[in-house]
């Protein structure tokens, strides 16, 4: 128990140190072939913060795992809006602006009852992963075209202060490899540990890939969003987390049921109902004065703690 304790902790910090590793080379290359740093920050960044969930989902539905692959998707959307949402709006008011609000936490949702509606019989194909990571694409190409009015001089400015110019392609290139050797051996350690843990409590893997797994692969997005809300970015903030959950269903959920149909049976629909019913409640939250207040954090948070305590106390 011990050992596969440590297994997990070990995964983390390799699959956060890996997520860390690959953005930063991958978004060093980028730059030195001249790709723009709006087009970077928009993809590699964006979806680096994902790559912890790429590779778990993965490994674990190739490595007959698919329990603990699809609680990873699910789990981690309650997990962005119940925990670290809540938790950056306790540390400051979140602020939204108007295109989160008429854009991107419409198609969150959207998204959300789109996999409510793949799991109803309790598989997701190779065809409706491949609709899924077209829709990937279409919200990039998006996010893109309607970022182009933005200030170029902001986005240059908010670039450098993430990723270094002065790194020489042999680091580059060595951060890109080694970020990804590191996600994909985090991520056997963590599979591996987390299957263990669930044996050995009496837990089914879906409990535990909507729980441990899940929060352990947020951290980038966790980082990133509570640093931002401390440094009253909180727009920064809520724009990770949502466009975070709606990859994690288009893009992560996509290229594993791609790769490798995804068995869904032992996901319930309370879980998916928890995850629609999570993106659903920040739209009036965000529509009053165009802010997620601290009490609304708070009782986001109340109803994630609920949530996971109900989850293990019937499992056991």
């Amino acid at each position: 128990m011990l050992t596969a304790l440590l297994w997990i902790l070990g995964g983390l910090l390799l699959l956060t140190g890996g997520a860390e590793g690959l953005v930063r080379g991958a978004s060093s290359l980028a730059r030195r072939v001249g790709i723009s740093p709006l087009i970077i920050g928009l993809t590699i960044i964006a979806y680096g913060t994902s790559a912890p969930e790429l590779v778990v989902s993965l490994q674990a539905a190739v490595g007959g795992n698919p329990d603990i692959a699809l609680g990873n998707v699910v789990g981690s959307n309650i997990s962005n809006i119940g925990l670290i949402l809540a938790g950056a709006a306790l540390l400051s008011p979140i602020r939204a602006q108007a295109q989160i609000l008429r854009l991107d936490v419409p198609i969150m949702i959207g998204v959300s009852a789109l996999l409510l509606g793949l799991i109803w019989d309790q598989v997701v194909g190779r065809l409706n992963g491949l609709v899924l990571v077209a829709g990937a694409v279409v919200y990039t190409l998006i996010c893109i075209w309607g970022s182009w009015d933005e200030s170029q001089e902001e986005v240059l400015e908010e670039f450098n202060a993430g990723v270094p110019n002065q790194d020489s392609l042999w680091r580059a290139v060595l951060f890109s490899a080694g970020g990804l050797g590191l996600l994909v051996l985090g991520a056997r350690f963590l599979v591996s540990g987390a299957v263990t843990v669930a044996e050995a409590l009496g837990l089914s893997a879906t409990i535990i890939g909507l729980t441990v797994v899940a929060v352990g692969t947020s951290l980038p997005e966790l980082a990133t969003s509570l640093v931002a809300a401390l440094r009253g970015q909180s727009d920064l903030a809520l724009g990770n987390l949502v466009g975070s959950n709606i990859f994690n269903i288009l893009g992560i959920l996509g290229i594993t049921a791609s790769i490798q149909p995804v068995d869904a049976s032992g996901l319930s629909w309370l879980d998916a109902g928890v995850m629609l019913a999570f993106a659903i409640v920040t739209l009036p939250f965000l529509w009053t004065g165009y802010t997620f207040s601290r009490w609304e954090g708070g009782l986001l948070l109340g109803g994630y703690v609920a949530y996971v305590t109900g989850l293990v106390l019937f499992a056991l």
